[in-house]
């Protein structure tokens, strides 16, 4: 065996492994959709929501060039040596495709935690219709360099209200137990937009 095929077939491996996790995401995500309000929740679009940020997250890390760590990634955009990969960028482009969706039982929100900091995270955050921000689920394709994570905001143990610099070593904080998710307003009407119908006033 040539070290092409050796290649070939490492690869075909590799692929199988991270669709496999991808695919038990992809189920996991859709049922904790479902579960944001089990009798409303349109189960069909919590499976469109799922495999679209599931599969564009990693399609955008291969458009941004993401070979590094996110960190990483970040200081070669800040030096110039990249253009697109921050964390704003997967909310903006996975939000954008996401929204053209227009879900009637799903609503989008755009997420930040430590707003104007240098370890600033944005996310996009889904709820059932009704539900409060804190009561959503957060999509982070920055975080694993293009793998989407997510989890219930509340739930988030990476981004909590504490000191996040303890000996020198940014992200490293205690656990409050308190979400530093905050909800942008300003964002969320732009993922919001057209996707309520307007009320249309009644004639007299």
């Amino acid at each position: 065996m040539n070290l092409r095929s050796v290649l070939i077939f490492a690869f075909a491996i590799c692929s199988s492994a991270v669709w496999a996790k991808d695919e038990k995401s992809i189920s996991g995500l859709r049922d904790a959709l479902v579960s944001l309000a089990p009798r409303n929740v349109d189960p069909h679009e919590a499976e469109l929501l799922s495999v679209t940020a599931h599969n564009l997250s990693r399609q955008l890390a291969r458009e941004y060039g993401v070979t590094w760590d996110p960190s990483i990634h970040n200081f070669l955009i800040k030096i110039g040596a990249k253009k697109r990969g921050i964390c704003a960028d997967y909310t903006r482009d996975i939000g954008s495709r996401l929204k053209e969706f227009h879900f009637k039982t799903l609503v989008l929100h755009w997420g930040t935690a430590y707003a104007k900091e240098p370890d600033e995270n944005n996310g996009l955050v889904v709820t059932a219709r009704n539900q409060p921000f804190l009561d959503g689920i957060v999509l982070d394709g920055w975080r694993k360099g293009g793998r989407l994570f997510w989890c219930p905001v509340k739930k988030d143990r990476e981004y909590v209200i504490g000191y996040r610099y303890l000996s020198g070593q940014l992200g490293v904080h205690p656990h409050s137990g308190i979400t530093a998710w905050k909800e942008d307003l300003q964002e969320t009407a732009w993922l919001q937009d057209n996707q309520f119908p307007k009320v249309e006033p009644k004639r007299k």
